[in-house]
């Protein structure tokens, strides 16, 4: 992957940009949190289900998230 970088000289306000090749530590930093953001999202639609399914439960049984907080559950 290509990386652009803005170089910008304070004292002249003069700026530049260089394109340049990733780092074998960029390629791997850039994996690990593409990664971890698959897995986050993974673990969200994991908990959306659960949620759901619970909810569902407790549809079935006449009773909603508020009746179990009210019960102290």
């Amino acid at each position: 992957m290509i990386i652009k970088e803005k170089i910008v000289d304070i004292a002249t306000g003069e700026e530049s940009v260089i394109e340049r090749e990733e780092t074998a530590d960029e390629i791997a930093y850039r994996k690990k949190l593409e990664a971890d953001n698959v897995l986050a999202q993974a673990e969200a639609e994991a908990k959306a289900t659960a949620k759901a399914t619970a909810e569902g439960k407790l549809a079935a049984l006449g009773l909603t998230t508020n009746d179990l907080r009210a019960l102290g559950l």
